[in-house]
């Protein structure tokens, strides 16, 4: 199973909900696999901490292959990095992976991603997070995944932004990938004391938008989590956070 975890606003929590949700399949014994787009590498770092800065190849350096001409260019698994976490591996990025975009664009390289995780059999579960934009390396990933997860926050210019976000959503699966299907929005950072945010997920609720039963609260321990490079299932396994994570899981998984 790949999912994508793709919106076109930055600060939603990508990063965040990508890596707590595979690192929660990985501590269930599924073997995991987290592949890092953004070039701010928050999730690379999130995972591997310092270490991220030491790792020698990614998805940069996957990519840049694609652009020369090789006899027998590296499998993707040459570029995978395993993490200090059981059953749980990682395909790192690069600040410098932006600069690829516009030669990647070019030469129409938007499926070598997809026909490089499609060989990786040792994987059950795979997570993709996103760069904040509709791009190659967002389009990439929604031609290569069986769903999208989309997480949002609950502020009435995020909720306008959504109907631009499914829309390309849909154009997606009509041209490259009809077998993808939107999993659901993931409502973070909610406060379900504030009058606003309920409001807002009952207007998308009338709208028939996805929008997935559990929700994660806002909490400093997502912060501590990231400072110490720790996911929450690590880091706090009895926080109501983590709860949270573990209930948005099981709601996705079945």
């Amino acid at each position: 199973m790949i999912r994508v975890v793709f919106n076109q606003k930055g600060g939603v929590g990508k990063s965040s909900i990508s890596t707590n949700l595979a690192a929660i399949s990985a501590s269930k014994g599924v073997k995991t696999l987290v592949v890092d787009l953004d070039p701010q590498c928050n999730t690379s770092h999130y995972l591997l901490g310092e270490r991220v800065n030491d790792t020698v190849g990614d998805i940069k350096d996957f990519y840049e292959q694609t652009l020369s001409f090789q006899m027998s260019p590296k499998p993707v698994t040459e570029f995978i990095h395993s993490t200090d976490y059981d059953n749980l591996d990682l395909l790192p990025s690069h600040p410098e992976l932006g600069d690829l975009h516009a030669k990647l664009e070019a030469k129409h390289k938007i499926y070598k991603l997809r026909d490089a995780l499609s060989k990786l059999d040792q994987y059950q579960s795979i997570f993709i997070d996103t760069p904040p934009a509709f791009n190659f390396y967002t389009l990439s990933a929604l031609c290569t995944a069986d769903s999208c997860l989309i997480p949002f926050d609950c502020d009435e210019f995020s909720r306008q932004a959504l109907y631009s976000l499914m829309y390309n959503i849909q154009e997606t699966q009509q041209d490259h990938n009809e077998a993808l299907q939107v999993e659901g929005i993931v409502v973070n950072q909610y406060q379900p004391r504030a009058n606003a945010a309920k409001s807002i997920v009952e207007a998308l609720l009338a709208d028939d938008m996805p929008v997935l039963e559990n929700k994660i609260s806002s909490s400093v321990k997502m912060k501590e989590s990231h400072n110490e490079c720790k996911p929450l299932i690590y880091f706090a396994p009895k926080h109501k956070l983590t709860n949270e994570f573990t209930a948005l899981f099981e709601e996705i998984t079945g």
